[in-house]
């Protein structure tokens, strides 16, 4: 089992169990297409056949049509990096947009609240201002793609 050396954007091991957890809505330990679709959809993004395959392109790397833990943990603790380690921005950019729920460019407290809660992670509001101004390095209070990205490929180079 993949163990946690990076605390991420996720935190521990336990939240990111947790994350995975909620996605395996049918508990049998690996997270399927529909699975995918049915948790994006809850979050509010809608996703085409092409993109869940691309999905499972990333996070599937034995092949077998369904991501386990250790392939979840792998993708999480590589910032949203296949096996490369190279600065793949669509990924990034996919994973930005899951936080930017009003597409406005910026991921705010309350956008960063709302999807912790829908992940079913314990996060207060207070909790996550403190996220975003640990990473939010203009001062906005926001959080925008190049700062995410920072934080998402940083010890990755």
């Amino acid at each position: 089992m993949a163990k946690s050396r990076n605390p991420t954007a996720f935190g521990s091991m336990d939240d990111i169990r947790k994350v995975f957890n909620k996605f395996d809505k049918n508990g049998d330990g690996k997270i399927s297409c529909s699975e995918v679709v049915d948790n994006l959809s809850e979050l509010g993004t809608k996703i085409s056949p092409a993109e869940v395959e691309l999905i499972m392109q990333e996070f599937d790397k034995d092949g077998d049509g369904y991501i386990d833990l250790d392939e979840f943990v792998g993708f999480i603790q590589n910032g949203g990096h296949g096996d490369s380690g190279g600065n793949d921005s669509k990924e990034l950019r996919d994973a930005f947009d899951l936080y930017d729920t009003n597409k406005n460019g910026l991921i705010s407290v309350d956008e960063l609240h709302s999807v912790m809660k829908m992940l079913g992670l314990k996060c207060s509001l207070s909790d996550c201002r403190k996220m975003i101004r640990e990473v939010d390095e203009d001062g906005d209070g926001n959080v925008n793609f190049e700062e995410f990205k920072k934080m998402m490929t940083k010890g990755l180079a």
